[in-house]
């Protein structure tokens, strides 16, 4: 996607040197600086994926499955892939992208002699990047449809609600969640975003405002308690989110706060106005071995600074950061909710919009 008019995506590889890195952008610097950082070890990576310089599901896997070839240029041998593999898998617990990708690095290695390896390894993780843009791009091309057949029922704008960020900065390139809006607006069909701000990392405000106004898409942010109102006086036409997780059964696990816009979305119907709510997703988030994502999905707990302190520009023009919080106040920060499958109106993969209990049509084209 765009940044400044140039085409960037958000990881990619160096590896044709004599030691090869991966440079990502800088998400934490977003959106008041545009950074580009080079990574050149597996703990770097770790360190990238945990304190959210990569972020957002798919983006995740992708960097772990770098990560996996950083680790080959120390050693090649069984046991030390599976110890990088088990560092990676340890450092976010919730999206499912990251577990998929670092196994599939696995099974494609450890079948090959470790002379191999390490080629194989660069190879197989740009090809799991590629992959992704592919994803997206279907994604989108499903999702405008939707888009698309309400514009020629309503002749006006169409209002989007979305949550956290789901857009290219979120997945290797196009993103899930915005994919749609994406396409939409490229096909000149009017569209405006309502951007939740997203507390407590203000994902919505710093990223997903960021990267549509880069590429021009209309959009206006709101407060995360703004959608229930918007919702009841009718000016939220779809909710489109992204996903960590979705389970077989079709339970949604999103940046949390997620569960609030589907429940608004469902409630609106009593003042009149239907609000689809929809996750975009690429067919690695969905987990098939999960059918109950309230008991079964593991919600990662976040650090309390993510809830006490807030970055932003002073007036001086310095960016900053600040306590927002009484000395000593205590801080619970679940990163993530499940929104269940009967708040679902549909999920938006690469293969087309399944209903949640539709979903076994797409495993069995897809395993």
């Amino acid at each position: 996607m765009l940044v400044d008019n140039q085409h960037f995506r958000t990881i990619w590889p160096n590896s044709n040197t004599e030691f090869p890195y991966v440079e990502i952008i800088d998400q934490t610097k977003l959106p008041h600086a545009f950074k580009v950082e080079k990574i050149t070890s597996l703990e770097q990576m770790i360190v990238a994926i945990k304190t959210m310089q990569v972020r957002g599901a798919p983006l995740i896997g992708a960097a772990a499955a770098y990560g996996i070839a950083l680790a080959m240029l120390k050693a090649s041998n069984d046991a030390h892939l599976k110890a990088s593999a088990a560092q990676l898998i340890a450092s976010r617990p919730t999206a499912v992208n990251l577990k998929w990708a670092v196994e599939r690095m696995l099974r494609h290695l450890l079948v090959l002699p470790a002379q191999e390896r390490l080629q194989a390894a660069w190879v197989e993780a740009a090809l799991i990047c590629e992959e992704d843009v592919l994803l997206n791009q279907a994604i989108g091309a499903h999702g405008v449809a939707l888009i698309d057949h309400m514009h020629s029922e309503k002749i006006r704008t169409i209002n989007i609600l979305t949550h956290c960020n789901a857009g290219w900065l979120a997945t290797v390139d196009f993103g899930t969640a915005l994919a749609p809006i994406y396409a939409a607006h490229n096909a000149g069909i009017d569209v405006h975003v309502w951007v939740d701000e997203t507390r407590p990392r203000n994902q919505g405000a710093s990223l997903t405002a960021w990267e549509l106004g880069q590429h021009g898409v209309p959009y206006t942010v709101i407060s995360d308690n703004a959608g229930g109102h918007l919702m009841q006086q009718g000016l939220v036409d779809m909710v489109i989110v992204g996903a960590d997780r979705v389970t077989a059964t079709g339970d949604v696990c999103n940046k949390i706060g997620t569960y609030l816009k589907a429940l608004a979305a469902a409630d609106a119907a009593a003042y009149g106005h239907q609000v689809p709510f929809y996750a975009a997703v690429p067919s690695p988030t969905i987990d098939w071995g999960l059918s109950d994502g309230i008991s079964q999905i593991e919600i990662e707990e976040r650090h309390a600074d993510e809830i006490a302190w807030m970055n932003g520009r002073l007036a001086s023009g310095e960016v900053a950061s600040v306590n927002i919080l009484p000395a000593g106040a205590r801080v619970a920060n679940p990163a993530f909710d499940v929104t269940p499958a009967r708040l679902v109106t549909g999920i938006i993969t690469e293969q087309g919009v399944f209903a949640p209990s539709q979903l076994d049509q797409l495993q069995r084209t897809h395993v």
